[in-house]
């Protein structure tokens, strides 16, 4: 929990850092410093939607910091209740208690449990599709993460390429003799939507790793447990061998 907390508190200063560094950027010729709305300003609508982008990826991480955790895709009580359950050979009791438990562990079971009369082969095969059913509903939840930072840097480069087009097309306008004011526009946007998309895109790149060495070490972890439990149902000559 407390290294949740900490990519949390990691993006969360990346957004604020955001959208005040222009609090230390130099202003206008007046030398007064820029507000925060003149950076949404001098970055455009590219530099807008990145902070939106950032926004919405820091609600993503709160979300999977409270839904992905192993209380609620792996708790305790449930594997001890479930263990005791098959210890007594009450596999009734635990396919009900599979189907009114919604996790991990309780998924791959109860799919095994409901092909018990199939043989231990047809339960097995089960039991590996639920596995990967669920590892790849989160994967695929948590890769929304990894596409906020591959879009971000790539909106920043747009607005880098962009800016750079209005600074040359002012060059052009003028022949040559625009004064360094009349080119700011298009290098002030080139520059502050580069940095925007790496303050956004560095953060969410190290939370989606994280989320997802999460994830598969608990798809690990409720992989070996269900082997465990399922171990009984496999015929004698097998488990010798």
């Amino acid at each position: 929990m407390k290294k949740t907390l900490l990519i949390i508190a990691v993006v969360a200063v990346a957004v604020v850092g955001m959208t005040t560094a222009a609090c230390a950027a130099e202003g206008d010729a007046e030398g007064q410093e820029m507000t925060v709305w003149a950076l949404v300003q001098a970055s455009g609508l590219i530099g807008l939607f990145i902070l939106l982008l950032s926004f919405a990826g820091l609600a993503l991480i709160i979300e999977h910091a409270i839904t992905i955790r192993r209380d609620k895709l792996l708790p305790h009580y449930f594997i001890v209740e479930l263990e005791d359950l098959f210890e007594s050979e009450e596999y009734e009791e635990a396919m009900q208690l599979c189907e009114e438990e919604d996790n991990i562990l309780s998924r791959v079971i109860a799919s095994g449990l409901g092909k018990v009369d199939q043989g231990y082969d047809t339960m097995e095969e089960a039991m590996g599709e639920a596995a990967e059913e669920t590892s790849m509903s989160l994967h695929h939840k948590i890769s929304y993460v990894s596409l906020i930072s591959a879009i971000a840097p790539m909106l920043g480069l747009l607005g880098t390429v962009v800016g750079m087009i209005m600074a040359f097309a002012k060059l052009a306008e003028t022949q040559g003799t625009a004064n360094p004011a009349q080119l700011a526009e298009g290098i002030s946007m080139a520059l502050v939507t580069t940095v925007m998309g790496l303050i956004v895109a560095i953060p969410m790149m190290s939370a989606y790793h994280f989320f997802r060495n999460k994830v598969m070490r608990l798809d690990m972890e409720a992989g070996v447990i269900a082997g465990d439990l399922m171990r009984r149902f496999r015929p004698a000559q097998k488990a010798a061998s």
